[in-house]
């Protein structure tokens, strides 16, 4: 018997993806939820992965463990290529979907701002194959350092830059700061600290722009006090894997760029043949439809919304609101109501600055320290999917908490890991990046 309910077809597990899916779990229709990975990433951790704090099972959770109890979801492993949205249907790699409603949640992707060399170069932190070549990367310089007789290139091979003061610059220098010097070089006293440097380097004269001025103080000192060089004013203009070209003329020899400074939405929002905006963010009406295919809803950071003149941030809350209202329309369409509009509620912010330090600000009320660290950790934990992923983060935290250690410091052979193909941009491997000694 042919299946009559409306086919919803859902684009990304992330967030917002994900989130669409269970709103619609009670609903009349047919949810198919298509993504090129079969987990869904938490990636407010993800930069923990990079510094060796978790494993990456700890931070990924099957979709279809997630959803298994959902009847009316199909979950559907493929990339989707391109959109037919008059036709209503998705060209994925495995076939395509016809639909009568899609949610397109397809997520970011990292910004290089058309720095070709840094692109090639420097390493982003989007998934975890970017973190695990990340932690692959640190952990090899340190065995290649121990082994150089050059002392500047031995000190190149142990300065670690971090472009971007938003979270994930800012919570990646302080853990790599950890990483270093309070776990890394009890391994390696044949090395000097003082040869070691985790650079920070923002644009703007801020780290956290979107939080209070008191907290924006709070999180440059802490990293100061954690041996990070914050530096304001640097503009990275080019890197070739051995030095960085700052737009003042300074050179810093290097063998480590971790690319945090922004982000776009992913390259098939181009293929839509709808309006967009800065990002390659697609601009949608206040009910978070496409104005001229109001059977289509864009959420997350493929959205693009203002509030107050300012676009929202591309954040796990905004997709996670949105895609309530999205479920919520659809639900409504059905039933022959008119579509609510989006508004934002502003949860707050929070980022953590390693080891008891985190800045926080929920609502009226801001915290720093060790009580914003006991904050953080607490929320992470609560959004975890998964009580076995939330005990062994758990675990990992208060192992490092209480020995100063890493639970992760393991070098994958040849850069290579089980979920992977091992063509990814970045491997991690010398080979891939001139990395071996005196090169």
């Amino acid at each position: 018997m042919a299946d009559s309910r409306p086919v919803v077809a859902i684009v990304g597990a992330g967030f917002g993806g994900l989130r669409a899916a269970q709103a619609l779990s009670r609903a009349p229709v047919k949810v198919v939820l298509v993504d090129r990975r079969n987990y869904h990433l938490f990636q407010p951790l993800l930069y923990q992965v990079a510094t060796a704090g978790l494993a990456p099972g700890e931070i990924a959770y099957p979709v279809r463990a997630i959803l298994r109890n959902q009847r009316n979801l199909e979950f559907r492993l493929a990339e989707v290529t391109g959109v037919e949205l008059t036709e209503g249907r998705l060209i994925t790699s495995t076939g395509t979907v016809d639909y009568d409603y899609l949610i397109l949640a397809f997520g970011a992707e990292t910004n290089y701002y058309g720095l070709e060399s840094i692109a090639v170069h420097s390493f982003g932190l989007k998934d975890l194959d970017d973190a695990v070549a990340i932690r692959n990367h640190v952990l090899r310089m340190f065995e290649l350092a121990a082994q150089e007789g050059n002392p500047e290139i031995r000190q190149a091979m142990l300065t670690f830059a971090v472009v971007g003061g938003g979270p994930t610059g800012v919570e990646s220098a302080g853990a790599l700061a950890e990483l270093t010097r309070l776990a890394q070089l009890k391994d390696f006293a044949e090395l000097n600290p003082k040869d070691l440097r985790v650079i920070l380097l923002e644009a703007s004269d801020r780290l956290l722009a979107g939080m209070p001025e008191t907290l924006r103080e709070a999180t440059a000192e802490t990293l100061w006090r954690k041996h990070v060089e914050v530096r304001f004013g640097a503009t990275v203009t080019d890197f070739n894997g051995r030095e960085l070209f700052l737009k003042s003329g300074e050179v810093i020899p290097a063998r480590t760029l971790i690319w945090a400074a922004g982000a776009r939405t992913v390259r098939l929002a181009n293929s839509l043949g709808v309006v967009q905006s800065s990002l390659g963010r697609v601009v949608v009406a206040p009910t978070l439809q496409l104005p001229a295919y109001p059977k289509v809803y864009t959420i997350g950071d493929a959205a693009y919304w203002e509030i107050d003149g300012e676009p929202l941030p591309m954040v796990a809350p905004v997709a996670v609101q949105q895609a309530n209202i999205a479920a919520g329309n659809i639900i409504r369409a059905l039933g022959g109501k008119p579509p609510e509009e989006f508004e934002y509620r502003n949860p707050g912010s929070l980022a953590t600055i390693g080891r008891n330090a985190a800045v926080v600000q929920l609502g009226r009320f801001h915290f720093r320290g060790f009580l914003g660290w006991l904050i953080w950790l607490t929320i992470h934990l609560m959004r975890l999917v998964g009580f076995r992923n939330r005990l062994m983060v758990l675990i990992d935290w208060a192992w490092d908490y209480f020995f100063y250690d890493r639970a992760v410091r393991v070098i994958m052979p040849e850069g290579r890991w089980p979920w992977t193909t091992g063509n990814e941009q970045n491997s991690g491997t010398p080979e891939r990046d001139g990395l071996y000694r005196g090169q």
